[in-house]
C-alpha cells in the first residue's frame, strides 16, 4: 500500500468521524455542538484537498470518498441537528421530518458537483459546507440577539430555513469561490469584500456572526451577477 498516497484519504475520513461524532452529540442532547464538528469537518475537508495537490495524488477514490465524507458532514449532521431542534420545539410528529430535505439534497448537489465541469473558478449553488455552517449556527445567533429567538427557534421558521437552504444548494445561482487568481483588488474586489465582512462577523460575534457571513456570500454573489449581465 502506497501511505503517501492514502494520507489525504485517512484526513477524509477524519472528517467523516467529525461528522458522526457530531451527530451523537446532537443526539445526546448537545445540539450547540453541531457546529465545532462542522468546522472542524471542514477543516478536514480542506486539507484533504490540499494534501492530496501537495503530493501529487488525486485520484477517483479520493473524490469520492470526499464526497461520501460531506455527506455526512455537512448533509446528515446539519439535518439531524435542525429535526432536534424542531422537535424539542412542537408536539406536531409529522413537522421535524421536514427538515431532513437537507441531507437529501446536500447528497444531490454534491453529486452534481462531481459532474459539473462549470464550476472550476465559481460555485453553481450554495457550497454544502457553507449550509451546514449556516444551519448549526442559528442557534448562536438566536443566543446573541434573544428578540430574534422566537423568530429563529419556532418550529415552522426552521422547517422553511432548512427548505430554503436546501434549494439553494441545488439553484442555477453562479456564487463567487475564495479562488485568487492574482492579487489585483479590481479583479478579485468581491472576494476581498467577503472576507473583510467575514473577518468582522467572526471578532464580533464568534460562531453568532457565521449566518451574517454566508448572508453577506450570498448578496456580495448577487450583485456580481447582475453587474456581470450589465
Amino acid at each position: 500500500m502506497n501511505l503517501k498516497a492514502q494520507l489525504p484519504n485517512f484526513i477524509t475520513l477524519l472528517n467523516l468521524l467529525s461528522g458522526v461524532l457530531g451527530i451523537l452529540w446532537v443526539l445526546e442532547g448537545q445540539p450547540l455542538y453541531g457546529a465545532y464538528f462542522v468546522i472542524l469537518s471542514a477543516t478536514f475537508d480542506f486539507f484533504d484537498g490540499f494534501a492530496a495537490r501537495l503530493l501529487k495524488v488525486q485520484s477517483d477514490m479520493g473524490k469520492e470518498l470526499d464526497s461520501l465524507a460531506d455527506v455526512v458532514s455537512f448533509g446528515v449532521l446539519p439535518g439531524i441537528l435542525l429535526y432536534s431542534l424542531t422537535k424539542s420545539q412542537t408536539e406536531a410528529s409529522f413537522l421535524p421530518y421536514c427538515t431532513l430535505i437537507i441531507p437529501m439534497l446536500s447528497a444531490y448537489r454534491l453529486a452534481k458537483f462531481n459532474l459539473d465541469t462549470r464550476q472550476s473558478d465559481r460555485f453553481i449553488g450554495l457550497p454544502t459546507p457553507a449550509n451546514a455552517l449556516l444551519l448549526t449556527t442559528i442557534p448562536y445567533l438566536a443566543a446573541r440577539w434573544p428578540e430574534l429567538s422566537p423568530w429563529l427557534s419556532s418550529p415552522i421558521a426552521l422547517v422553511v430555513i432548512a427548505w430554503l437552504t436546501s434549494l439553494l444548494l441545488v439553484a442555477e445561482l453562479p456564487l463567487i469561490a475564495l479562488k485568487f487568481k492574482n492579487s489585483s483588488f479590481t479583479d478579485n474586489s468581491y472576494r476581498y469584500t467577503l472576507l473583510v465582512i467575514g473577518a468582522v462577523c467572526l471578532v464580533w460575534l464568534q460562531l453568532a456572526g457565521i449566518p451574517l457571513v454566508i448572508l453577506a456570500y450570498l448578496l456580495l454573489s448577487g450583485m456580481e451577477n447582475m453587474l456581470r449581465k450589465k
